[in-house]
């Protein structure tokens, strides 16, 4: 049986003044998302061009893991109470591998 994958791609873009306060609490989001079942792979980089901007890549089983990692108490105090409000823009794709 193939399993199913959902990957997940963000861009976020931050001011210039909040960047290293987001780029802690990506590491802190990046290191428990990855100890989650439903994760296969929980990437975050920040570019080297523009230090504001950051991209995250996502890797889950299926869209019932993306659902349970949405649930977890770091994605709503770190995402939800955290990233997203600091955040000046976010752009997001949820796609299927192609075969």
């Amino acid at each position: 049986m193939i399993q199913a994958v959902l990957i997940a791609s963000i861009v976020f873009t931050f001011a210039a003044q909040d960047a290293d306060k987001a780029e802690t609490m990506f590491r802190e989001l990046r290191d428990a998302s990855a100890q989650e079942p439903g994760v296969v792979r929980f990437e975050v980089g920040r570019s080297q061009e523009k230090p504001n901007v950051f991209a995250l890549w996502e890797v889950y089983r299926d869209r019932e893991a993306l659902e349970a990692h949405q649930g977890t108490k770091h994605f709503q105090r770190l995402v939800v109470d955290g990233i997203r409000p600091l955040a000046r823009q976010r752009n997001i794709e949820t796609v299927i591998p192609i075969s």
